[in-house]
């Protein structure tokens, strides 16, 4: 049948099984959101922002494991996404972004809204093109849904030049199941560089890690993000389980290994435990799944694990010694190579190792006052409230360290936070696609002060459809992190962090025709979190936290792992 490209990138739409689409219209792209009218089962939220819009597509991809949409429009439209594509690029988060360009006739000659957006996101995307050729676009259009969801998952940028929508040519619908066997993926899986399956785990690597297992006294595991994109957590589990071995949490692994097993000794690295920290720099044997050794785990790359023999279970080769030097590793999914270590390993007993680890302590203790909240109250207060099942997305800040540190995930898309680009703003628009993904379950979005205002325009988003999102700020009228940093190493002098200004967050939550509330006190949080959860509307709870209050413990950058500043 004969088509237009904009009805063909629908259609395409549909052969993924796509429902939900996240965008913001504009002139370049209105032949698709024309062609959008008829495809009443392609369900389009409309942002505040297209950096909203992104965030949502990749909350979206995150909790619901399945390959997020955006749409945007060109110029501006389309580099406004460039934050949220590199927020999903950084975290291995699959989004497909569909952007549409002005004519190819008018390329190169600086026309209204032109910008060379596949050129802009080249290093920030797993893969992009610029279609010119309608007749290219199905094919485009299905290999960049395998490029997102295979191997390690990532974001990928689809830009059309505007005369491409308004042509047409034949299109057959296809089923994903012979998407490779046709088109361009069938000529990329010719080529020998190229293989979307995924890598085949070597069982000679696997063999060597058990025995290595088997030899170790003090062995000390890590689950990292790898083992959440894979949805690995009963393998590693059962891994846990049988080495009897702590297991320290990175940033992106919370939800891969359920916070309240009694393995658990917490987060690892600049943030981490001084269980997880200590467990680290005293085993002689750590096995890292999913976990690329950032700086943030690996302050200082020459004395991290010293003492151990270090093993890198990962997706990606590139990964394998790229910041820490490994003595062995094993390439493959997580899922994949945990289940083969699984049916190879007998039970290991390591109590006495256990017994050194925790005595240390897993979380960090914070004093009580009568006039502010303590960040461990909020988190124990949303965690004794909220069900237990309850999504959990954060901004990047102060909060986001004491939300992981305090509360406890059971399963991968739990929690959703920007971990390796740091994105403060991208937490409520990452709530808004949460929820859209998981409509049964609770949302909760946890800010700061300072990263609310960044983005808090969507919530003119989720008011208008009507999406009951709690939404928590951690007040303390700074910029919390900055200025700690500001308190420990810059010797007080706190330069442009104070938050002395508006807005009154509950009188903003009013005027989206949501509802807020300031406390101060644990009763009063209980009080306004049981008011949010009973009146199906979005809820902004503004919580008064000490101008002071520290995330601890922290090592500072390029120390070893143990050197904690503050306790």
């Amino acid at each position: 049948m004969e088509l237009t490209g904009a009805q063909i990138v629908l259609e395409c739409l549909r052969e993924q099984q796509v429902d939900t689409i996240f965008g913001y219209p504009g002139g370049t792209i209105l032949d698709v959101y024309d062609a959008l009218v008829d495809y009443p089962d392609l369900h389009h939220y409309l942002t505040a922002h297209e950096q909203g819009a992104s965030h949502a597509a990749d909350g979206y991809a995150r909790s619901t494991g399945k390959v997020g949409v955006c749409f945007a429009t060109s110029g501006p439209g389309s580099t406004n996404l460039t934050t949220g594509i590199a927020t999903a690029y950084l975290d291995s988060s699959p989004v497909v972004f569909v952007t549409c360009n002005v004519g190819e006739h008018l390329m190169g000659k600086d026309a209204f809204q032109e910008v060379d957006i596949t050129g802009i996101t080249m290093p920030i995307t797993k893969w992009n093109y610029l279609v010119t050729d309608v007749t290219q676009l199905a094919s485009v259009m299905r290999e960049a849904f395998a490029v997102a969801r295979t191997g390690r998952p990532g974001p990928v940028l689809v830009d059309i030049a505007k005369n491409v929508t308004g042509a047409t040519c034949d299109y057959e619908p296809l089923p994903v199941s012979e998407h490779f066997s046709q088109g361009r993926l069938a000529k990329v899986m010719a080529r020998a560089s190229h293989n979307f399956a995924e890598p085949e785990v070597d069982n000679d690597d696997v063999d060597c890690l058990v025995e290595m297992i088997k030899g170790a006294n003090k062995p000390m595991l890590v689950c990292g993000g790898g083992v959440v994109r894979s949805r690995a957590q009963e393998e590693f589990e059962r891994f846990a389980t049988l080495v009897d071995a702590p297991v320290a949490i990175t940033l992106m692994g919370a939800g891969g290994f359920r916070g309240r097993n009694p393995l658990t000794t917490g987060m690892i690295g600049m943030h981490g435990s001084q269980a997880s920290n200590m467990g680290v720099d005293n085993c002689d044997l750590l096995i890292v799944v999913g976990c690329r050794f950032s700086d943030r785990i690996a302050l200082n790359p020459e004395t991290f694990a010293s003492q151990a023999s270090i093993v890198q279970i990962d997706i990606d080769r590139s990964e394998i010694n790229k910041n820490v030097i490994v003595d062995h590793h094993i390439i493959g999914d997580a899922k994949d190579v945990l289940a083969k270590l699984n049916d190879r390993l007998e039970p290991q007993s390591h109590e006495e190792w256990k017994e050194f680890v925790f005595s240390y302590p897993v979380e960090t203790e914070y004093e009580k006052s009568s006039e502010t909240l303590t960040p461990k109250q909020i988190s124990d207060t949303i965690a004794r409230i909220c069900p237990q099942d309850t999504i959990v997305s954060t901004d990047v800040g102060q909060h986001q360290i004491w939300v992981a540190q305090h509360f406890h995930y059971d399963y991968p898309g739990q929690l959703i936070t920007s971990g390796g680009f740091g994105t403060m703003g991208f937490g409520l628009g990452a709530a808004i696609g949460s929820k859209v993904g998981n409509p049964d379950k609770c949302v909760v979005h946890i800010t700061g002060d300072g990263s609310f205002r960044m983005n808090c325009n969507e919530l003119a988003t989720e008011s208008y459809y009507e999406l009951p999102i709690i939404t928590v700020v951690y007040n303390n009228s700074v910029l919390g992190m900055v200025r700690q940093w500001q308190n420990l190493i810059y010797k007080k002098r706190f330069s442009q962090t104070t938050l002395d200004r508006a807005p009154d967050f509950v009188k903003l939550a009013d005027a989206y025709g949501l509802s807020g509330r300031r406390v101060t006190t644990v009763a009063e949080l209980e009080q306004a979190l049981k008011e949010a959860l009973e009146c199906g509307h979005g809820y902004v709870i503004d919580c008064a936290i000490q101008e002071d209050e520290m995330v601890r413990p922290m090592v500072p950058n390029g120390q070893d792992i143990t050197n904690f500043l503050a306790v």
